[in-house]
C-alpha cells in the first residue's frame, strides 16, 4: 500500500467496513443519495454487489478498512471485475471519526460513513493484491517460515529454561542456535548427564563423535563435555521413565521444526534463484535468503515506489517529529509501516557491521566514534545502518544493479568521498 494523494473522480462511491462475516456497505450515488445495507461473505452476496456496482452510474470508486486478511477475498473478486479498490487505514478512521462525532463509541454503520468520507477526500491507501501482483507464494512461504521459526524459538526457551536445568544444566553452553541440529541429535541420545555417566570415556566417544558435527579439535571437546557429565549436577533419572520420554518428545518436536524451517529457507533459495530483484538484494550484505524473501513478500515489486522516501515510510523507517508552541521534540522513528520490513533490515544492519569491510560498517563506526561505549547511540547506528539499508536495497532493485561496496568513493565531482567523511587520508 502507498498513500494516494489525490480522489480519483467517480460517478458512484462506495465504502464497505469489513468483517469476518458481515460486511457494512454503504452506496452514494451522483444524486447525493445513501444506500446502506449488510452483506455476508458469501459467494452469492458477493455476486450480488457486483451486479449492483454495475447497475449504478460508472465510474465506480471502492474504499474498505482492512481487517486481518478478511477484506483480501472480496477485494479480490472486485478487482477481477475492474472496479478500483482502495484501502482507508484504521488509525485515519479512528481519529477521523472521533473528529467528526466528538465520540470514540464506533459501530459498523457509523464505521462505513467514515470511510466514504475519507473515500471522497483522497485519504486512502492504494491497495496491490499480492495473488495479482505475483507475489502471494512468496507471502505464505515466508510467513510459514516466520510462524516455524516462531514455534522452534518457544520451545528453544522452553529446553533451556525448564528441561536442561533439571537434566543437565551445564550443556546449556554448549548450545549455538545457529547449529542447533547436532544438539537435538545428541540430547536424543544423551538427555541426561547420568545418562553419559553409564559409558566409560571410550565408549562415550565413539557414540558421540558422529553426532556432535565438525567441531575443531572434537577429541578434547567431547572430553570436556564429559567431564562436565562427571560434575553434573542434573537429576539422577534414568533414561526409560516418564520425564525423560516427555523431553525426548520435545526434542523431537525442536529437531522437526529446524528441518522444516531449513527446508523452507532452501525452497526460497530455489524459488527465487535467478530473479534479478533476488539477486540485487542477496548482494547486500547481512541478506540472505530468507531475508530476502521477506523483502520481495511483503513490500513486492519495490519499483511501485517513486522515490526511496515512499519505501522508508512504507517500512516504518522515517523520521517523525512532535511541534507545538515552543517545543520542539525530537526525531524518532515513525514505526507506523510494515514491521516485517523493519525487523528484516534491522536485522540484516546488525549482521553488516559486524563484517569486516562494508560502507554500512564504516556508516555504524562513524556514528559511535565519539563515545564507542554508550548503548543509546549504539542502537541509534544501528537504525541510521537498517535505514541506509532500505534505502540501498530499493536502489539496487530500481536501477537492477548489484552492491559495490565502498562505491561512495566513486561519487561525482562536489560530492565528499567516503574517506575523506570518515576524517582519515
Amino acid at each position: 500500500m502507498a498513500t494516494r494523494p489525490d480522489a480519483t473522480p467517480a460517478a458512484t462511491w462506495v465504502a464497505i467496513d469489513i468483517a469476518k462475516r458481515y460486511h457494512a456497505v454503504l452506496v452514494e450515488t451522483p444524486d447525493g443519495k445513501h444506500q446502506r445495507f449488510r452483506m455476508a461473505s458469501t459467494q452469492e452476496d458477493h455476486q450480488r454487489l457486483v451486479d449492483l456496482l454495475r447497475a449504478v452510474p460508472q465510474p465506480v470508486r471502492i474504499a474498505m478498512e482492512p481487517t486481518g486478511d478478511c477484506h483480501r477475498t472480496l477485494a479480490f473478486r472486485l478487482l477481477q471485475e475492474g472496479f478500483d479498490v482502495c484501502l482507508v487505514s484504521s488509525v485515519a478512521g479512528a481519529r477521523y471519526r472521533e473528529a467528526i462525532f466528538n465520540s470514540w463509541d464506533k459501530n459498523d454503520p457509523k464505521d462505513a460513513s467514515v470511510i466514504l468520507a475519507l473515500l471522497k477526500q483522497g485519504i486512502t491507501l492504494r491497495y496491490v493484491d499480492p495473488l495479482l501482483a505475483g507475489h502471494h507464494g512468496l507471502q505464505e512461504l515466508s510467513k510459514t517460515h516466520f510462524q516455524i521459526s516462531l514455534a522452534r524459538t518457544r520451545l528453544q526457551h522452553s529446553l533451556m529454561t525448564h528441561y536442561l536445568p533439571l537434566y543437565f544444566p551445564e550443556i546449556e553452553r554448549y548450545f549455538d542456535g545457529a547449529h542447533a541440529d547436532w544438539f537435538a541429535r545428541f540430547m536424543l541420545r544423551f538427555p541426561t548427564a547420568a545418562s553419559i555417566r553409564l559409558l566409560d570415556w571410550e565408549a562415550f566417544r565413539q557414540e558421540a563423535w558422529e553426532l556432535v558435527g565438525r567441531k575443531v579439535n572434537k577429541k578434547a571437546w567431547l572430553r570436556e563435555l564429559y567431564d562436565c557429565a562427571l560434575r553434573s549436577i542434573g537429576l539422577p533419572v534414568a533414561d526409560d521413565s516418564v520425564e525423560i520420554r516427555s523431553f525426548r518428545l520435545q526434542l523431537q518436536r525442536f529437531q522437526q521444526l529446524v528441518q522444516q524451517r531449513d527446508a523452507l529457507a532452501e525452497q526460497a533459495h530455489q524459488l527465487l534463484e535467478g530473479r534479478p530483484d533476488y539477486e540485487a538484494l542477496r548482494s547486500l550484505p547481512g541478506i540472505g535468503p530468507v531475508l530476502a524473501l521477506t523483502i520481495l513478500a511483503e513490500a513486492g515489486d519495490l519499483r511501485r515506489f517513486a522515490h526511496h522516501r515512499q519505501f522508508l515510510k512504507y517500512c516504518g523507517l522515517d523520521l517523525a517529529k512532535c511541534q507545538s508552541g515552543q517545543y520542539r521534540g525530537q526525531e524518532r522513528l515513525s514505526k507506523r509501516g510494515n514491521a516485517r520490513l523493519r525487523f528484516a533490515f534491522w536485522f540484516a544492519a546488525t549482521v553488516a557491521v559486524r563484517m569486516r569491510e562494508n560502507s554500512f560498517r564504516a556508516k555504524y563506526e562513524r556514528y559511535i566514534h565519539c563515545d564507542p561505549t554508550n548503548a543509546d547511540r549504539k542502537r541509534k547506528a544501528l537504525t541510521a545502518v537498517a535505514a541506509k539499508m532500505a534505502r540501498v536495497a530499493y536502489g539496487l532493485v530500481k536501477h537492477q544493479t548489484h552492491y559495490r561496496c565502498y562505491f561512495e568513493n566513486a561519487l561525482p565531482r562536489g560530492s565528499i568521498p567516503l574517506r575523506r567523511a570518515v576524517g582519515t587520508s
